[in-house]
């Protein structure tokens, strides 16, 4: 099934595109590579730069938004270009629940490494899950683009 998948969208192309911004700053709605990015941006640019998703536009959006609202904002975007999935494969997202709702996103190069504009770390790195107890306990799911389901 995953070969299948590979021949429409590979997924070494949306690992590499996403490992091209490592050490980005970090910087709430930037979508510039090298020069600032947050996680939900990068999502965007990573997938479009790969030729998995059209050109998104998010928008304004405050940095906070998940610590007061009731609505999953980010949840309500990403469910428009992807579905959950129960086990991860290269190129799929997985979210990160900080405050009232999943609010972080990641690009999965092989669980449980992970590819992301962390805020705590002030740019796009790589993190293994496993390693970081302050991501493995905010663990709220994977998610796959609708172009990628098999």
């Amino acid at each position: 099934m995953s070969e299948i998948i590979d021949r429409i969208v590979p997924r070494s192309a949306i690992v590499e595109e996403a490992r091209s911004w490592l050490r980005t700053p970090w910087h709430h709605m930037a979508r510039v590579k090298g020069q600032g990015v947050d996680c939900a941006q990068f999502l965007c640019a990573v997938y479009e730069a790969a030729g998995s998703t059209p050109h998104i536009e998010l928008g304004a959006y405050p940095r906070d938004w998940h610590l007061h609202q009731a609505r999953p904002r980010f949840l309500e975007v990403l469910s428009r270009y992807a579905e959950p999935i129960h086990e991860a494969l290269p190129g799929d997202i997985a979210m990160f629940r900080f405050g009232r709702h999943p609010a972080h996103g990641s690009i999965v190069i092989a669980w449980p490494r992970i590819l992301h504009a962390y805020r705590e770390e002030r740019m796009v790195v790589e993190s293994d899950v496993a390693a970081s107890p302050r991501l493995a306990e905010r663990l709220s799911g994977f998610w796959r683009l609708k172009s990628m389901a098999g």
